[in-house]
């Protein structure tokens, strides 16, 4: 039987998060505990400056500051600003990849604030040498990323008291989440294969140090592909020597994407465990993979979703 989360579904605007995800930077991991530390002491004494009329760039972003109850300051974010439902009422200024400084500056903002990995260059190069403050959020795929980017989204705003429990709420809810996850006896983890797309039969795939890599590993699964970092396509032959027991993809919602069925009858995913017994898992993208206030309860579902209940 496949597999299936259905608690949430994703829109067409998908195609844009693909991208998003495949030009996520690649961050290697600190010491648990450091990085947080490590940030907090970098912005504590961090510059004030006009945060009245905001735009976001990065879900993780727009989402912290919906968390904060910040969010009277926002006049625009990015396409892929989705959750809270709310946020979608708000101007969209574009795909994070590929901004348009024009389209954001007509906006009159006071300030922007932008997740590591947006851009083109020649665009953050205009927005930065523009009058208005340009300030970016790191976004290392780890339990302390999370953590550090509410530190960081709370100092820019400048309402360190709401971060800080907002942060410790998040901390102990992903400590949990982690925890409960990390009681499996490594020999009895499955195999998870992360499929970012399958278009024309070709199978492009996560490896390390990619955001499907960070929340696979925090729900208590192996990554099946290890041996690249990034996202690349899959041979047949790799695909067949990965053995995953489940396949992971994002779901993109009213048809979008490639069908379970189409995908299963590829040999290559024919001939893997997870082929043999159909189990394929598909979750909305930004929840998934977000790595923000809310990656405890994915980490919950996808657990579950690989495991059962």
């Amino acid at each position: 039987m496949t597999t299936r989360n259905k608690l949430r579904r994703i829109r067409p605007w998908e195609l844009a998060l693909t991208a998003a995800i495949m030009a996520l930077p690649l961050i290697p991991t600190a010491p648990a505990g450091k990085s947080f530390a490590f940030v907090q002491a970098a912005h504590a004494e961090e510059k004030r400056f006009d945060t009245s009329r905001l735009v976001s760039v990065g879900g993780d972003v727009t989402e912290i500051i919906y968390a904060l109850g910040e969010e009277s300051r926002l006049i625009a974010r990015d396409t892929t600003s989705t959750y809270p439902q709310a946020a979608l009422k708000l101007p969209d200024v574009g795909y994070m990849r590929a901004l348009s400084p024009e389209g954001i500056l007509a906006m009159n903002p006071t300030a922007i604030i932008a997740v590591e990995g947006s851009g083109p260059q020649e665009a953050l190069t205009v927005l930065k040498n523009a009058s208005v403050p340009f300030e970016t959020v790191p976004s290392p795929f780890t339990r302390d990323g999370i953590i550090a980017k509410i530190n960081r989204v709370g100092a820019l705003l400048g309402v360190q008291d709401k971060a800080k429990a907002l942060e410790e709420k998040v901390a102990a809810d992903l400590d949990a989440a982690i925890t409960d996850a990390e009681k499996r006896p490594e020999a009895e983890r499955k195999r998870v294969l992360f499929i970012l797309s399958a278009q024309n039969g070709r199978i492009m795939a996560s490896g390390t140090g990619t955001a499907a890599d960070g929340v696979i590993k925090l729900a208590g699964a192996v990554n099946a592909v290890g041996a690249f970092p990034g996202y690349k396509p899959l041979t047949d032959e790799a695909i067949i020597e990965a053995k995953p027991d489940l396949i992971l993809m994002m779901d993109r919602g009213g048809g979008a994407g490639t069908r379970n069925e189409d995908l299963l009858a590829q040999p290559a995913i024919a001939l893997t465990p997870a082929g043999e017994k159909k189990a394929i898992i598909r979750m909305d993208g930004i929840y998934l993979l977000g790595f923000g206030p809310r990656t405890a309860a994915a980490v919950r579902d996808l657990n579950t979703a690989i495991y059962g209940g």
